[in-house]
């Protein structure tokens, strides 16, 4: 999603290979912004932790989407950072996911990780005269798309799995402890559909891996998550389950690591864009719930895109350039 460039020359062919290679597995970092191939590791393997399904069709989406920009010329270095290849990770899971273990779903996954692809392209280039990067709208598109599509074709559709169906909750908000203590890791790993709070463990320390920076505002999203979907009443097993957590951990990221500069003004941003992306989720929730789709990542989008917009007129709020960037790298 955004990383530092790579560096690299045209070279022979094995240097194109290793590139490809290296772009599938940052892939799986980069829906968390991430190119750190031990963060991309650590992230997988998490994900194997969770099911073999869960493993093995986020490697197929991560090779289907890279092989695609791989043969359509996409340039090397973004081929190489896995810029083209985040959203067919989560796409290919969310098939999986919303569809259940089925032969057909591979074929489902497939055709997820290829669309994906091109509509990343699509949205990068029709964002750039308003200063917006595509995040993970694509993913969005393809997946309310696909899954909303599914029940109308026999051939793929074998009714709603476990994996997609949310379990009756006490509408309570009293909030308990282990409520606190496992959504605080839940958010981190329903990022990518997962509310098993060890998996969201394993993935926080991947992320610490990439950085100490990255790892603090993936626990601030997490936090501010925790604590405004709490003053807001959220039900508690749902806070505990991470349900209202990941947007805001993804939006921390994103303003946190990759687009604000590191002045107090631009933290206070990134904390209230947190927050404001755990209450969209409510509201989105309800909204998509109405017609038979999911929430997605798309709170975490709509708010990055409206308040990423609104930077220009807000003359304290500073974005990252690429000499910051290159500073911070160094």
């Amino acid at each position: 999603m955004a990383s530092q460039p790579l560096t690299s020359h045209p070279g022979p062919q094995s240097d194109s290979l290793r590139g490809t290679a290296l772009g599938a597995l940052r892939g799986v970092g980069q829906v968390d912004f991430q190119a750190s191939v031990w963060t991309s590791l650590v992230i997988l393997a998490a994900l194997w932790v969770e099911s073999w399904e869960m493993g093995l069709f986020a490697v197929i989406g991560a090779v289907v989407s890279t092989l695609t920009a791989r043969l359509l010329a996409v340039e090397h270095d973004t081929v190489a950072q896995g810029l083209m290849t985040y959203c067919g990770v989560l796409g290919a899971i969310a098939m999986v996911v919303y569809l259940g273990h089925h032969p057909s779903t591979y074929v489902l996954a497939v055709s997820a990780a290829l669309t994906c692809t091109l509509v990343t392209a699509t949205l990068n280039h029709l964002l750039v005269p308003f200063g917006l990067r595509a995040f993970t709208g694509p993913f969005c598109f393809v997946a309310l798309v696909m899954v909303l599509g599914a029940p109308s074709f026999e051939r793929v559709w074998h009714g709603t799995p476990e994996t997609a169906i949310t379990p009756a909750t006490p509408k309570s908000p009293v909030v308990s402890w282990t409520d606190l203590w496992q959504g605080f890791f839940s958010n981190v790993s329903q990022i990518f559909f997962v509310g098993t709070w060890y998996v969201g463990l394993i993935m926080l320390a991947g992320l610490f891996l990439a950085g100490w920076k990255v790892g603090l505002f993936a626990v601030v999203g997490s936090v501010v998550g925790l604590l405004t979907a709490w003053a807001l009443g959220a039900p508690a097993a749902l806070i505990g389950e991470g349900i209202y957590g990941y947007n805001a951990v993804l939006t921390s990221l994103a303003f946190g690591v990759v687009l604000l500069r590191p002045t107090a003004w631009n933290h206070g941003f990134t904390v209230v864009a947190a927050a404001a992306a755990t209450a969209l989720t409510a509201s989105l929730s309800v909204l998509f719930e109405t017609f038979g789709s999911h929430t997605f990542t798309w709170p975490f989008n709509i708010t990055t895109w409206a308040l990423l917009a609104a930077v220009p007129l807000l003359p304290r709020i500073t974005l990252l350039t690429d000499a910051d960037a290159d500073a911070d790298a160094a």
